[in-house]
């Protein structure tokens, strides 16, 4: 059974490397953050309404994923689990919620509706403890946001059903956190 495991987190906490390193740890691939795609093709003056456009490609990039590991992995015993049965996923609808609410404050039902249907494993919650880095999509510099954000994802965390680590470290630390995260769930 494929298990989808989701890394969350404010910018620049190292979320699209960590979940390269966990898929080359575990043998498996990862869902790439689709936003950062879409921002460098249309530019980063963007409205509430393209907030949509990124989100349903992010939903469509996640599915194409699962197809590929479902595709690689037929399904012939539901008791195995190897690691290539993992799908890491950098971002997912929660991201997006937190999002539209933080700049426009408000969140399109098409986000919100996803965030009740779609089902993951285990998140992983990237703390702010790495410096800051400029990234021309990079809007937070401001050590005070960062930490706003992070407790933002945390409150959503908490109140959710799904279990969740906190990744802090820098380099080989925080992947090796993230490493016994996911080794202790699977």
């Amino acid at each position: 059974m494929l298990k989808k495991i989701v890394v969350i987190g404010p910018e620049s906490t190292g979320k699209s490397s960590l979940c390269e390193a966990l898929a080359n740890h575990f043998h498996t691939i990862w869902c790439k953050e689709y936003a950062r795609e879409y921002l460098l093709k249309n530019g980063t003056d963007y409205t509430f309404d393209n907030l949509l456009e990124i989100a349903k490609g992010q939903i469509a990039l996640e599915d194409d994923c699962i197809k590929k590991i479902e595709n690689k992995n037929p399904a012939t015993d539901n008791r195995q689990q190897t690691t290539e049965n993992i799908l890491f996923i950098d971002t997912d609808m929660y991201v997006m919620k937190v999002w539209c609410e933080y700049v426009f404050g408000n969140c399109h039902s098409f986000i919100l509706q996803q965030i009740v249907e779609r089902k993951y494993d285990l998140y992983l919650l990237c703390n702010t403890d790495l410096p800051w880095v400029r990234d021309e999509l990079r809007e937070y510099p401001d050590e005070k946001n960062r930490k706003e954000l992070f407790q933002i994802y945390l409150d959503i965390l908490i109140n959710q059903n799904v279990p969740f680590k906190i990744v802090s470290g820098e380099g080989n630390e925080r992947l090796q956190s993230a490493i016994d995260a996911v080794r202790s769930f699977i």
